[in-house]
């Protein structure tokens, strides 16, 4: 059995390696590194992937968070909604551009935003709801756009972990995720669903006159060289990354497939467990599976962890520390705020190797070894929130 990775990036290259090793080489030889052709290429591809009007690539997700919040003209005090149970970048932005972070809860099947806890968290202050699509899961973002619509509120999807996921409203219309908000970010990051082989990112929008500043700000605020408009940044995506993301971009639905391929593998063979709860699929949206997330409940997860661990199977905790629970936020004096549910997750989650290169063999070995660790006919405590 090949060893067992967290993400195999190395198999899935050998995969395409003449198509990636030639596009990489044509960027070597024309000495185009900055903004070259396969940068608006991409960006066109992408446009047309996502169903949007506008991708402005740039330097990595982080960064595509920031021009959002800042070509929509957010400004310091400004309170802006997001969950806590998230990667720490998401609320990271909003700190570094001294708006006010507000720490919403997450559904407990979905692991994503709570609109009744967006619609509860709304003040005067709130310009914008950040929901972010963990894990590969579509947040319910019909219900987020009414909301946001009722408060005249702007909607900035942090797709970084769900690129390619399709969102059925109930009028049945179905749209991409990071393409139903006012403006979607994502990154690239190597680990990505679509990944490059460093660091990107990406901001996306149909509102002509939003792409035009972040263009702007992406590019030092600049309208033309040398004469600048706004106070922008410099974050781009080099020509390397954009030539990698071509030819990956056309295998996006085949990683995905296989992905939910793997899912569907762990998803039999912990079905009925009365101690752990695989991914919920919600209805209206299709996982793409970023990460395989399961649910524990009377199982000692840091036994668990360990025990793969001691047979060569990695496993992560996304996330062990909720943001409203961070040092970096001690400053917004949250001593007070109060998300059970976030909470609760954040001691019971734990992820398994989840990329496009699992096989049965391994699949076999990594289920057979939680249930060693965890046998089926373990008592039974209540399993939900």
């Amino acid at each position: 059995m090949k060893p067992i990775q967290m993400v195999d990036l190395k198999t899935q290259y050998q995969k395409l390696k003449p198509a990636i090793d030639k596009a990489v080489i044509d960027v070597l030889e024309s000495s185009a590194f900055i903004n070259g052709k396969p940068v608006q290429q991409f960006a066109e591809a992408f446009s047309n992937y996502l169903g949007v009007k506008h991708v402005v690539p740039c330097a990595n997700g982080t960064d595509a968070l920031q021009i959002a919040m800042m070509a929509l003209g957010l400004q310091p005090g400004d309170e802006v909604i997001t969950p806590s149970f998230t990667y720490i970048a998401t609320t990271e932005v909003v700190a570094l551009l001294r708006l006010t972070p507000v720490f919403a809860e997450v559904d407990a099947k979905t692991f994503c935003l709570d609109p009744e806890s967006v619609r509860k968290a709304i003040t005067p202050k709130t310009r914008a709801i950040v929901p972010v699509h963990l894990y590969g899961q579509a947040a319910n973002m019909e219900a987020l756009m009414q909301i946001a619509e009722e408060y005249n509120l702007f909607v900035i999807e942090d797709n970084a972990q769900a690129t390619g996921c399709d969102y059925k409203f109930t009028d049945g219309t179905v749209k991409k995720t990071g393409s139903i908000g006012t403006v979607g970010a994502t990154s690239f990051f190597p680990s990505k669903n679509l990944g490059a082989y460093g660091d990107g990112g990406a901001v996306f929008t149909n509102d002509d006159e939003l792409a035009a500043k972040m263009r702007l700000i992406a590019n030092h605020g600049q309208s033309k060289r040398y004469y600048h408009d706004v106070v922008g940044c410099n974050s781009r995506l080099d020509t390397v990354q954009a030539a990698i993301l071509n030819i990956k971009l056309p295998e996006l639905d085949n990683y995905i497939a296989a992905r939910r391929n793997a899912a569907d593998y762990y998803d039999a063979a912990f079905a009925n467990h009365p101690n752990i709860t695989t991914p919920y699929r919600h209805a209206n949206n299709k996982h793409v599976f970023h990460q395989y997330t399961l649910l524990l409940e009377g199982i000692d997860r840091d036994g668990l962890n360990a025990h793969l661990a001691a047979k060569q199977i990695p496993s992560m905790i996304y996330y062990p520390v909720p943001g409203h629970k961070q040092k970096m936020f001690s400053s917004f004096n949250l001593a007070d705020v109060y998300l059970p549910v976030t909470d609760w997750l954040t001691e019971r989650v734990i992820s398994l190797p989840m990329h496009t290169e699992l096989d049965e063999e391994q699949l076999s070995y990594i289920t057979q070894s939680v249930l060693e660790y965890a046998p089926a006919t373990a008592p039974s405590p209540k399993k939900g929130f």
